[in-house]
């Protein structure tokens, strides 16, 4: 970006990156009048030139300026070392072949070309421009051109740049007037160079770290410890997840009975319903698993808290469609923090679950009749029990820290170890699509994921890591950041009440709409930033052209008949990562978060597609279909009449969609047919009851209805509007 104002013409030194966009597009038809073959150019106008100046005064007072110059990758470019005596000089550049050169410094009005003399700031004027000609040796090289340049500091669009400015003259007298402009990187913020009353303050922290840890940026030892690191965390790995029986491991959300009529007619697919006992192992953070959708317990709805039925009773008995591993939390048999493993047994009927809390996890209670329940027994012969996603986390976060501070790995080099430490913490650790972790399908996202990680270093990780190379400390912190937040998105951004950008889900939680305003507002901040940035380089319709053909591409997609566009997060970080291809600390972070939005959304997830039909994107809610209605209601009830003698009744099909009903009692179904009443004889007169009925067609149900509920005494509670 621009230079300090403390930055003069007197001493160059420092890193520059040619800027593509303000400098003058004609580079590649001079490189081509010098001689330079077209795959040579056709590198130079893909990689970023990045240029190492060094200014200096030797012991007799004159000035050197030697110059080093590479393409993006680390391929070198020219050489240049020019002393400002105005004396010729013979050199062999290996891109332009023999050449003939003199440097100078000198006060613009020595100079004849108009071009040459303006557009400089007053204190390159004070100072006087340094004038770098250079022409081809024509008698060795058969070619002939002529590059007359003056450098100094320039201003464009209110910002310092160091600018070349270039009077070239080809082989058949072609003149080009050609302004080079080139981007100085952030100047390290902890290197502190103050002066604060009349004291100067000087702590050059970065570049103290820089030369101690000197040792430790070979190469070769970054290839040795890429070593190690991936046989320790392939050990860690196993350690965590393939020493215990694979078995044994369950899931957040694993549970012995399913929602409505999963378990079938009077639960015969959930058997068997008791005398079996079962070891199990469940991950860390189990009570983060929450219900997405409502779901009814008897006359209850709960709905974005973990499904716990009962566990007050003295025996710790809970409802058979209780998620295990947060029962287990809750009973104390495992830890939030560490997971672990237990051992449960089926208990068969029971009545009265009691709702109690305890470890964070509050239960559901249900009044009467389950045919499944469980209980936790002591101790279990299970072992490697405990989850070690904390440990991997804090080992992966140091060794992006030891990446950035202690090697300070080339750019490329640091990227995709980035890229893959990222991608594998999520698909083994912190979100596997286990448990354990389906390393066939983790292989199978790896390779398109990399494919598409090219693509953000192309496109701008390349434009911003390199720019950072002087300030590693500060670097890691504006990255690894915003990085591992996002990376860990089922801690972080998961915690806020939006689950998925879509409409009919906005409404389903408190706090959705007000928590979507403030993330857009501070989104639109940070855009507007962004933009004015883009703007100063001169990218700006060239990004402002792509981002609204993206943004039709979006709307044609969203108007698609039966789909409903999606974006995932993946997709929102790989729609937000190109607009950040600048070298400023915001863009840097926005990198990192970016860059842990796609690979927490690959990994945990897949690639998902951008466009999902309702069924996808509805899991277990409500369909939407037509409800059935009781006949039996709060009037018509008659509780004189003997509980054994008494039936319930609804109304008949409206319509051939349907072909017969589905009744749930006491949230298990007992009843599929095409009667219209029911027979309570079987059930406990002394217990209430709740009725849920739906239409199906064949096996397959419909919604539910709301419940009714029958109480002890005879009252009959109507069943509010709208499906369970």
């Amino acid at each position: 970006m621009a230079v300090p104002s403390e930055f003069t013409i007197l001493d160059l030194t420092g890193k520059f990156t040619m800027n593509k966009a303000l400098t003058d597009p004609r580079t590649d038809d001079i490189l081509a009048m010098q001689g330079v073959g077209w795959w040579k150019r056709k590198a130079i106008s893909l990689g970023t030139i990045t240029l190492f100046v060094k200014h200096f005064k030797d012991d007799a007072g004159v000035e050197h300026i030697d110059i080093d110059q590479t393409i993006t990758g680390g391929i070198p470019g020219t050489s240049e070392q020019r002393t400002l005596t105005w004396t010729e000089r013979e050199n062999e550049d290996h891109l332009f072949g023999p050449v003939l050169a003199k440097s100078r410094r000198v006060k613009v009005d020595e100079l004849e070309e108009e071009f040459l003399k303006v557009g400089w700031t007053p204190d390159t004027l004070e100072h006087g421009v340094v004038q770098a000609y250079a022409e081809s040796n024509t008698p060795k090289s058969g070619k002939t051109w002529i590059a007359n340049q003056t450098w100094g500091i320039g201003e464009i669009n209110g910002e310092r740049r160091y600018i070349r400015h270039l009077k070239f003259t080809g082989p058949k007298g072609e003149d080009i007037e050609a302004p080079l402009v080139y981007d100085y990187p952030p100047m390290p913020i902890l290197n502190i160079d103050r002066h604060i009353h009349g004291r100067h303050v000087h702590i050059p922290i970065e570049s103290n770290l820089i030369r101690l840890v000197r040792p430790f940026t070979n190469p070769w030892l970054l290839a040795l410890l890429g070593v190690a690191y991936i046989i320790s965390f392939a050990f860690f790995t196993r350690a965590q997840s393939f020493i215990t029986a694979a078995d044994s491991f369950i899931g957040c959300t694993a549970t012995y009975w399913l929602a409505n009529d999963g378990c079938g007619l009077n639960g015969q697919l959930c058997a068997p319903f008791d005398n079996s006992t079962f070891e199990f192992r469940c991950p860390a953070q189990c009570n983060n698993v929450i219900l997405q959708n409502p779901r009814t317990v008897g006359n209850e709805e709960i709905a974005f808290k973990p499904l716990v039925v009962g566990g007050g009773d003295p025996n710790g008995t809970y409802r058979g469609d209780s998620f295990i591993c947060a029962a287990a939390i809750q009973a104390g048999v495992i830890t939030h923090s560490k997971g672990g493993c237990g051992a449960l047994q089926l208990d068969g009927n029971f009545t009265n679950f009691v709702p109690f809390t305890n470890n964070g996890i509050t239960s559901l209670g249900f009044p009467t009749v389950f045919p499944l329940s469980f209980s936790f027994l002591q101790g279990t012969t299970l072992d490697h029990c405990e989850d070690m996603r904390d440990g991997a986390l804090a080992f992966n976060a140091l060794i992006c820290c030891l990446a950035f501070i202690l090697l300070q790995s080339r750019p490329l080099a640091l990227f995709w170890s980035l890229v893959c430490i990222g991608f594998w913490h999520v698909a083994l650790f912190s979100q596997p699509q286990g448990p354990p972790p389906k390393l066939d399908v983790a292989f199978g996202t790896f390779l398109p994921v990399l494919f598409i990680a090219y693509g953000f270093w192309r496109l701008a990780v390349r434009f911003t890591f390199p720019a950072f190379s002087c300030a590693p400390l500060e670097a890691s912190i504006w990255f690894l950041g915003p990085f591992w937040v996002s990376l860990l998105n089922n801690l972080t951004f998961d915690k806020l009440p939006l689950s998925r950008l879509t409409a009919s889900d906005l409404g389903k939680r408190a706090g959705a709409i007000t928590s979507l305003v403030v993330i857009l507002c501070v989104v639109v901040v940070l855009v507007i930033n962004q933009v004015r940035v883009i703007r100063k380089t001169g990218w700006l319709p060239h990004y402002l052209g792509w981002y609204i053909l993206g943004g039709l591409v979006i709307l044609v997609l969203a108007l698609l008949p039966g789909l409903n566009l999606r974006l995932h997060h993946y997709i929102l970080g790989m729609v937000i990562i190109p607009g950040t291809a600048f070298p400023t600390r915001l863009s840097l972070a926005y990198q990192g978060l970016c860059l842990g939005l796609f690979l927490n959304g690959a990994a945990a997830f897949g690639l998902d597609p951008i466009l999902q039909t309702a069924a996808d994107l509805r899991q277990d809610a409500a369909l939407g279909s037509l409800l059935p209605s009781f006949l039996t209601n709060s009037t018509n009830y008659n509780n004189s009449i003997p509980f054994v003698d008494q039936t319930i009744t609804w109304d008949m099909i409206p319509n051939s969609d349907w072909d017969g009903f589905a009744l749930l009692v006491d949230d298990v179904q007992r009843y599929a047919g095409t009667a219209l009443n029911f027979s309570l004889a079987a059930f406990d007169s002394n217990v209430p009851h709740f009725f849920r009925l739906a239409f199906t067609s064949g096996a397959q149900a419909g919604d539910f209805t709301k419940p009714a509920t029958l109480w002890p005494n005879g009252t009959w509670i109507n069943p509010l509007p709208g499906p369970s």
